[in-house]
This record gives structure tokens, C-alpha cells and sequence, in this order.
């Protein structure tokens, strides 16, 4: 089996399975191997988000951020080739907001590039780099990154949540025409919802926050936020920021609405998202109406993101609700269909990067299904890990 690095010895751990018998899960606890995805000690090596799978689309590479800084906020943005282990850096001194998310490095346009997102001398800009030649194209400034597809060649673009400025509304970059465009306004969802808005930011400006496109690259998602001016981004009254809107391109409209964001991933078909607390929403239906996957444990602090083929979901969280010992988060893995489930790794995650917005797993499976990656801060740093099933 080709873990991303081949020449560390892989780990067995113990795993702890509600039902083995047969379905989707069964992969998982009959000897899944997990391995950290770098031996090279003395860093972090972050996995940026649940939502953005740290593998290039045709498995070879593997993306994450390192930092020897102790909070994990300054680092590099690294590729890694999986047969070899061989690693190549991308971009250098990269200033970020938090450990949380690092750089928001991701692949794009089927992994001949990858985005990140850096701050310098308190100016924000989004840049691509060209994996084959390295060279890199400032591609905004005076925003930030949310998460596209790898497949796809577009990126969401964002306003600094504390302090837009002019730029409220989500704008969309091309990697194929390298042009950027104004695709969703705050006066739209104001149009709409606008109610709720002065509700629940008080009438303050509000601006979008945090794209995160659909599989079909049709819709997307994103957070409201209200921001408190100034240019301390690192505090957590930086800005007021909820609610979740669903935005279709091709009708031009927000077509879907909650008042409240807990952590929304999109699920393959572009039209249902899942949300922590094993909650599943449909965008089709204008009301908020939802379903809950059955006889699945909720994990405190969940994180759920959903195989490429649809029927499985990664999440983590506290895991003594799924049998993990008390104080420590796990990785679970369970059938969208409900029912069966299994625990694949409990661990401390409460060491690693000391930033005030702490790293979490955030795990994420790869384009084939056959692998998740997350993050774990159980010493010094924080370190990325692979999870491989058994193959069928």
C-alpha cells in the first residue's frame, strides 16, 4: 500500500468499531494503517481545513504548511512527493492570521497550481504558484482566500473580515483567463435577508466571509461578518461573524438561508450540506429543513467532511461519545446511510502550535476515497497524518 511517505514504518493502531460487519465502513477497521505524513522532526506540518483535501487530484503530491515558530503562524507552503518523500517549497516567510487554517494553501486547476493566502507588512494578498515552474502570481490584494475545488480553476476571493473596506462582496478568480470578477454582493444577501442582518449584526456594514465553493463549482456557501475596523486581525473580537447563504451562480440569487454556522461542508451532489453535529441540510428547499444521520455518535467540536463517492462522512471532535478516553479528540469515520461507524484514532490534541486559535484535526479524505489526512497537536508540534484503508 502507497502511504505518502514510504520510508517510515507504518502504524497499526488500535481502532474501535460499532459494527465491521459488511457496508462502506468495513475498509476502515479491518486494518487500516496510520502514519504521519512527514518524518522530518522539529516543525509543524499543518493540513489547512476539513474542507480542502491536502492530496493533489492525481494522488502524487501531498500540500501542508510547516512553521518551526512556536504558534505555527509564520512558515512554508510545501509539496510532497508521495513515493519518495521528496519535498519541495512553494513559497517561503509566509505570514498567516492563525495556525488554525494556515496559509489556506489548496489545489487548483487539477493540481498544476496551488493558493495560499499571506500578509506582508500588514497587507493582505491571495497568490497561485505554478507547481512545475514555481514561479507565482499575485493574484488580489487586500484579500483573502476561501476554498475552491482542485479539480476547478476558480478561486473565492473575500474581503478582510475585520476591515473590508471596499471589497464586501465575493469575487471569483479564473486561473484559465487569470481574470477576477465581482460574482455575489453583500447588497444581495441584504436584498433578502436583510431582517436577519440587522438582527443579528446590529445594522453594522457587513461584508461576505468565507467562500466555500460547490463540487459542480455552481454554488457556493459563505459566512457573514461584521467587522470592528482597525488592523488587529490575531483576536477573537476581530469581527461578528454567522450564518450561512447559499448562492447559485447560473440563477444569479441567494437561494438558501441559516442564522447560525456550525461547520458546513458541501456533499458531492452540490445540493445537500452537512453540517457538525451529523445534521445533513438541502439547499433546494428554501425553508431550513434537515435530517440527521442515524445512530451516528455526535462529536463535540465535529469537523464532517464526505467521501468523493458519497457515502461516507470523516469527522472529528471529542471522542468519548464514539468510546475515546475523556479530554481527547478523535477521528471517526460512519456510513452516510447511518448506522454503522467506527473510530479510527483517539489522541491529546490540546500540545502543538500555541496560537490562540488552536489547530484542529480538520480531516478530509483524498479524491480516490482511499485515504484521510488530519492534523494532530499531541506534543511540541503539530503533525499531519494519513489514515489508508485496506483495499477492497
Amino acid at each position: 500500500m502507497r502511504l505518502m511517505l514510504g520510508l517510515i514504518s507504518l502504524l497499526a493502531l488500535p481502532l474501535v468499531a460499532a459494527d465491521s460487519a459488511g457496508g462502506p465502513v468495513t475498509p476502515w477497521t479491518t486494518g487500516a494503517r496510520i502514519a504521519p505524513v512527514s518524518s522530518v522532526a522539529g516543525r509543524h506540518r499543518i493540513h489547512s481545513y476539513y474542507v480542502a483535501n491536502p492530496e493533489s487530484p492525481d494522488g502524487k503530491h501531498g500540500l501542508f504548511f510547516s512553521s518551526k515558530h512556536p504558534a505555527g503562524y509564520i512558515g512554508q507552503v510545501r509539496i510532497l512527493e508521495r513515493a519518495t518523500g521528496k519535498e519541495t517549497v512553494l513559497a517561503e516567510n509566509v505570514h498567516t492570521e492563525d495556525a488554525h487554517r494556515a496559509a489556506c494553501q489548496q489545489w487548483l486547476s487539477g493540481g498544476r497550481r496551488v493558493a495560499f493566502h499571506e500578509v506582508i507588512e500588514k497587507k493582505w494578498r491571495v497568490v497561485v504558484v505554478d507547481v512545475a515552474t514555481l514561479p507565482k502570481t499575485v493574484v488580489a490584494e487586500d484579500r483573502q482566500l476561501g476554498f475552491g475545488q482542485p479539480a476547478g480553476d476558480l478561486l473565492p476571493l473575500y474581503g478582510c473580515h475585520w476591515n473590508p473596506g471596499a471589497h464586501r462582496d465575493l469575487e471569483l478568480w479564473d486561473a484559465k483567463t487569470g481574470k477576477l470578477t465581482r460574482s455575489a454582493t453583500i447588497a444581495e444577501v441584504d436584498a433578502k435577508y436583510g431582517d436577519w442582518l440587522t438582527k443579528e449584526f446590529s445594522g453594522k456594514p457587513c461584508s461576505i466571509f468565507f467562500p466555500v465553493l460547490s463540487p459542480d463549482l455552481k454554488r457556493v456557501f459563505f459566512k457573514i461578518a461584521a467587522g470592528n475596523g482597525g488592523g488587529n486581525f490575531m483576536a477573537k473580537n476581530a469581527s461578528q461573524r454567522q450564518g450561512i447563504v447559499c448562492y447559485d451562480f447560473a440563477q444569479a440569487k441567494c437561494i438558501w438561508q441559516r442564522g447560525k454556522w456550525g461547520h458546513p461542508a458541501w456533499e458531492p451532489d452540490s445540493r445537500h450540506i452537512l453540517e457538525g453535529g451529523n445534521i445533513r441540510m438541502h439547499t433546494d428547499i428554501p425553508e431550513f429543513k434537515y435530517t440527521k444521520l442515524a445512530d451516528v455518535p455526535n462529536l463535540r467540536g465535529s469537523h464532517p467532511s464526505i467521501s468523493p463517492d458519497g457515502k461516507l462522512m470523516v469527522t472529528d471532535g471529542h471522542s468519548e461519545a464514539a468510546g475515546g478516553p475523556p479530554l481527547e479528540w478523535g477521528i471517526m469515520v460512519a456510513d452516510m446511510n447511518g448506522g454503522k461507524w467506527a473510530l479510527l484514532h483517539s489522541f491529546v490534541q490540546s500540545k502543538g502550535a500555541l496560537f490562540w486559535r488552536r489547530n484542529d484535526p480538520h480531516p478530509a479524505f483524498s479524491t480516490d476515497g482511499q485515504r484521510i489526512y488530519y492534523n494532530v497537536s499531541d506534543g511540541q508540534f503539530t503533525r499531519l497524518f494519513v489514515a489508508a484503508r485496506t483495499k477492497p
